[in-house]
Formats: C-alpha cells, structure tokens, sequence
C-alpha cells in the first residue's frame, strides 16, 4: 500500500540491549486473530522516525504541509485530539498525519481553523483511522472530509480481536508498545509541552502499518468486502450533520432517583442554566456544575442560599459564585403552570427488553429466538454480535415483524434500520425461519 518501509521487528534485532527504535522492516509471521503475535517483549516506541515535528500554526507553515503531502504518496494516517471534559465543544485542538513521502506533521488548528486546502491534496487518498466515528466531527469542522478510509478500530473488531483498543492491537501485530498517559489531557491548553506533541506524532506512526497487517487478516478469513461496506457507511455518516437530540437534559447522571413532574422541572431548569454558562465559557458542564449537584438540588429544592452551598458539589468557589444563577432556575421550576411540566415522552420504537414479558410475551420469545440466531452466526463468524447487526434493529424487528414474512420483507425492513448487504446476506435466511410463532 505504501513505499514507506513498515514498522515490524525483526526476531535478532529483539535481544536485550539490541533493541533500537525503530528495526528495519520485516514481514511478520501470520497469526490468528486473538492469539498472541509473540511471546517476546513488546519494544516500546518512545519517539517518530524522524523526530517529534513542531506544530504548524501559521498559513506559510500549512502551505508547506499541503506542498509535502501532495507529493506524498499511498494512504494518509490522521488523528485529532480533543479536549473531552475540559471544553464545551468537541473541536480538534491538534490534528496529527502521517503519508509515505511526507513524514509525520502536526497542525494547530486554533490559528488554522480552515483545512480544506490540505483535504484537496488528500481526499482522493484512502485515509487510515483508529475509531473514524470519534474524529470525523471534529475533523469535518475543520474542513477535512475523506472520501474513502479504513477503521482500524472496526477493522479488529471485524476480525474478531477481543482488544481493539490502538496500543493493544500496535502491541500484538507489530511488536511495539504505545504510551497513552496523555490520552485524557486537556488538549486545548497552550504551549503544548513536547511530551504530549511525541504521544500525538507516535499516534499516527504506525497507523498504516497497522493498517496493512489487518487488512492481510481480513481477507486471509475472507471480510474484506464486510469491511468495504462498514467503511463506506462511516464516510456517508461523517458527511452528515449530527444529529441533535431532543430534550439532552434527560440524560442527566442520577436524574432516575427523582419522582414528579416538579423534580424534572428543577432538573431541566439548572440542566439549561449550567449549559449557557458552559457554553459561554467553551468548558465541560460537568466543570460548571456537575450533575450529581443539579440532582441534589432537584431533590431538595433550596429555597436560599445557605442551603443551596450545604449541597454536594456546591462547595466549590466558582459554583459558589453562581449560586444566584443556580436559585433562580429553580425559582423559575417553581412557578411554572401544571401544563408546562415536562412529560414523559413518547417512546418510539420497541419498550426496553426487559418490559416484554409483561406487555406482550410472543414478542419477548420472538426476540429471544432472534438474539439466538445472532449470536451463533456472529460466534461462527468470529464477530462481536453487535458488528453483525445493531441490537437496536433486531429489537424493531422483533417488536413489529412484516405483515407477511419472507425474506424479501425482512431484507426490506432491516435495510431501512441500516443494515448492510453482508450483514443480510448472513442474517435474513434465518430469522425469517425465526420470526413466526412456532
């Protein structure tokens, strides 16, 4: 795939006090997935091949990335770093690559908003991600689209590896071992301190390696256009707009011990209060005012602000100084009429699972059937049960089968839930055998 020479250990550059950082290249022995590649060591990476580069920040520095990468050549490794639990928004604070012929870069984005000259040069190119559905948001804010990519994450998992985490998989296919003590930092912050800038060039180091080594492993087990399909879905959703989700303060850690209408209220008015104020600071809500606090604050409703700061997670100074903020949201809970009470809402789609015994017990045994059949064809196939098919649509289908069964009209249905043509050319045959009543 590329004419970068992969990154693999070679068994006589593994003796002890021989282990430089980066061995030539060598072609690793086949393994099965799940087994261990080797009962050696794993060498840690501790620095790029050619060094930790200095983010670029400045328009003339992106030209020379744009300039080094279209004369790159073969896949295109890409990472991004947020700052989950810091920030209100889930921006990229630094963007990392990797192409044969370009070496590795790392681009600012906070002085460099606009990236779209970079994704003309690249966007015909596969790009080569780990977990693509956690960078592609923030990597389309910026103006970087692929076109066509591989998951690695979703290529082990199709594959059937147990770990699929990045420093799991760099270990047992390459030989290497990955730090990730700076995976929870706060990415947003300036400078950026060196060692962090090494744990995001090494990030990408071995991307396309990694990459090669399970594509080998699909199509040795004969996925490879299962992971065609999966990859293509991922690009088509990437592309879309997120979905925003109705009424967000419902999720609120804790809200499950409170009871009436009122309780909600007060929930939902701190909820919206803490978000303002959140996203007026670009912080993290629960930086703001955790939600343990707005659940407290619900179940007590403190009418001053003595009480108010007696309350867990008020005893902070910068929630303290909120501490008006935080009354009059519930004083507004408070007033309200009856009627502007939230109501519970209405559930689309099939009750929980464990509410079907109850309200209708052939549809219970009718999802126990089909749950049978996926979880030994995904056993046969070596497949987490839900990469064959998302739980979500074998519940649907479960909860409200086709008027008339047949394997046209469970294709039909399950391709409007999403499914792809190797998950129906694995699954339909089945459950149509399944879905009537014995």
């Amino acid at each position: 795939m590329t004419d970068e020479p992969p990154l693999r250990r070679r068994a006589a550059e593994r003796r002890p006090g021989n282990e430089p950082q980066h061995p030539p290249p060598a072609a690793p022995e086949p393994t099965d997935a799940g087994t261990e590649a080797t009962a050696e060591q794993p060498v840690p990476l501790t620095a790029p091949r050619e060094g930790t580069p200095a983010p670029a920040a400045t328009s003339a520095a992106l030209a020379e990335v744009v300039a080094r990468f279209a004369a790159g050549t073969g896949p295109v490794a890409i990472d991004a770093e947020r700052a989950s639990g810091y920030r209100y928004s889930q921006r990229a604070y630094l963007v990392q690559l990797r192409r044969a012929g370009a070496g590795t870069v790392l681009i600012d984005p906070l002085p460099l908003p606009d990236l779209s000259a970079l994704d003309a040069v690249i966007g015909p190119a596969e790009w080569v991600l780990h977990a693509a559905s956690q960078d592609l948001p923030c990597l389309a804010e910026l103006g970087l689209r692929p076109r066509r990519l591989f998951d690695t994450e979703l290529a082990a998992r199709l594959a059937g590896f147990e770990r699929v985490g990045l420093a799991a998989l760099t270990e047992h296919l390459l030989g290497y071992t990955l730090e990730k003590h700076h995976s929870a930092a706060d990415w947003s912050s300036r400078p950026l301190p060196e060692s962090w800038l090494t744990y995001a060039a090494l990030d990408v180091e071995l991307l396309v390696d990694l990459r090669d080594a399970l594509a080998a492993e699909l199509e040795r087990q004969g996925k490879q256009e299962w992971a065609a399909e999966e990859f293509a879905a991922l690009v088509a959703a990437g592309a879309r707009p997120p979905r925003v989700r109705a009424e967000p303060w419902r999720r609120t850690s804790g809200i499950h011990r409170l009871r009436g209408a009122r309780a909600q209220a007060r929930v939902r008015s701190l909820w919206y209060a803490r978000d303002q104020i959140a996203a007026r600071r670009d912080a993290a809500p629960g930086r703001v005012l955790p939600d343990s606090a707005i659940v407290a604050a619900a179940e007590l409703d403190p009418k001053d602000e003595k009480t108010l700061l007696t309350l867990p997670g008020f005893g902070g100074r910068s929630v303290r100084r909120l501490a008006r903020t935080w009354l009059a949201a519930l004083e507004d809970a408070r007033q309200l009429p009856e009627d502007a009470l939230p109501v519970t809402p209405a559930v689309e789609g099939p009750p929980p699972p464990h509410r079907w015994a109850e309200r209708d017990p052939v549809a219970a045994a009718r999802l126990a059937r089909c749950r049978e059949v996926v979880v030994r064809i995904a056993g046969e196939h070596r497949l987490p049960p839900e990469n064959l098919i998302a739980p979500d649509s074998i519940r649907r289908l479960a909860w409200t089968p086709p008027d008339e069964i047949t394997e046209e009209t469970v294709t039909e249905t399950l391709r409007g839930f999403g499914a792809r043509n190797w998950q129906l050319g694995l699954l339909v045959r089945e459950l149509t055998a399944v879905l009537p009543t014995p």
